[in-house]
């Protein structure tokens, strides 16, 4: 199994994990949710059903193009969450005992933009993106 293969397939196992929460336990997500989030139900069922069906996409060894995309919509997943890592970060640091502290939120953080990174990298966007950059020419 190559790199990319075991890093997919981790991604998969994740993504499935935490949209599965999202959709059977939905109030740890809820109570991080910013204040200008309209319909937070609404929003943290159809984020887990996201993670859901981009890990079902990631998953595919049949479709590359399924599995770019898959990644692609992953990584853009990863940004549009960040908000609420963020506002979860802030909520815990007013607390008197910080909540889960500065251990659980600093590597969080730093963890953000490397699953955007890996989604890209481990489904062959990259990939593709740069074979369809360099045929473009100059």
């Amino acid at each position: 199994m190559t790199g990319k293969a075991i890093t997919r397939a981790l991604l998969v196992a994740l993504y499935m994990a935490a949209g599965l929460l999202h959709i059977s336990r939905p109030l740890p997500f809820l109570t991080i949710t910013p204040g200008w989030v309209p319909f937070p139900e609404a929003v943290i069922f159809w984020t887990g059903m996201a993670e859901i069906v981009g890990a079902g996409a990631l998953a595919q060894t049949f479709s590359g193009a399924l599995r770019r995309w898959g990644g692609m919509g992953l990584s853009l997943y990863a940004v549009c969450v960040f908000p609420a890592n963020i506002h979860h970060f802030a909520l815990d640091m007013a607390k008197p005992d910080h909540g889960l502290g500065l251990a659980y939120h600093l590597p969080r953080m730093v963890v953000q933009p490397v699953l955007v990174w890996l989604a890209l990298w481990c489904s062959g966007a990259i990939d593709w993106w740069w074979a369809r950059r360099n045929a473009a020419g100059p």
